[in-house]
């Protein structure tokens, strides 16, 4: 390789490494904008509440890949951490939530950059998030809670929706899987309605 080439080289990885951190910047900083606009939802207790937050994750780990998405649900958690009251608690399960959906999507997605791979991609990732959503409420988010909260009181906000509800397990299998699952979709619908015009100015090329 010329010493011409390596400069090229070198300038290309710089400019793709600025590109990348300006295009997490941008996106985490929308992601925390939407973390913040939460929307209450009647068939859901009082403490579950919508939001579009993963969807610039989604859109960045699908242009720059699945560590750029991971990056972007980190840091719009630590940011809506300094204005939560759920002491870092709810923070650290939407992290770890949203990180498996992009992480998996991202990576599916990346071995074959396809319209039916992103389809695919977006299903297995909110699947997964779905799926990862019973252990972590179940034996890390709620016991914590359980110390502000008593267990009876979450049990009775299911309860007040469907009487039937037993155990928080139940209630969490009944709530909690398939609305994580269908909020990651109306994320993956939304995104794939905009990431074919957004796609040129994140990955940095012209039409």
């Amino acid at each position: 390789m010329t010493e011409i080439a390596r400069q090229k080289t070198r300038a290309s990885r710089s400019s793709a490494g600025v590109r990348f951190v300006a295009v997490t910047g941008i996106l985490s900083a929308a992601a925390f904008v939407l973390q913040l606009l939460e929307i209450p939802l009647p068939f859901m207790p009082f403490f579950i509440k919508f939001d579009f937050s993963d969807l610039p994750a989604l859109l960045g780990s699908f242009a720059l890949g699945p560590v750029c998405g991971v990056v972007i649900e980190l840091i719009k958690n630590l940011l809506h951490a300094l204005y939560s009251s759920s002491f870092g608690v709810g923070e650290i399960s939407n992290f770890v939530l949203g990180a498996v959906f992009v992480a998996v999507a991202g990576a599916v997605y990346g071995h074959k950059k396809t319209k039916k791979s992103a389809i695919i991609a977006s299903v297995v990732g909110a699947v997964a998030m779905a799926l990862i959503s019973l252990p972590s409420n179940l034996f890390v988010v709620y016991p914590v809670y359980y110390q502000f909260m008593p267990e009876k009181t979450i049990l009775a906000a299911y309860q007040a929706i469907i009487p039937s509800m037993k155990s928080v397990a139940q209630s969490l299998v009944v709530f909690n899987m398939p609305f994580t699952f269908v909020k990651g979709m109306i994320d993956v619908v939304i995104t794939f309605l905009i990431y074919k015009p957004l796609s040129p100015i994140l990955k940095g090329y012209r039409r």
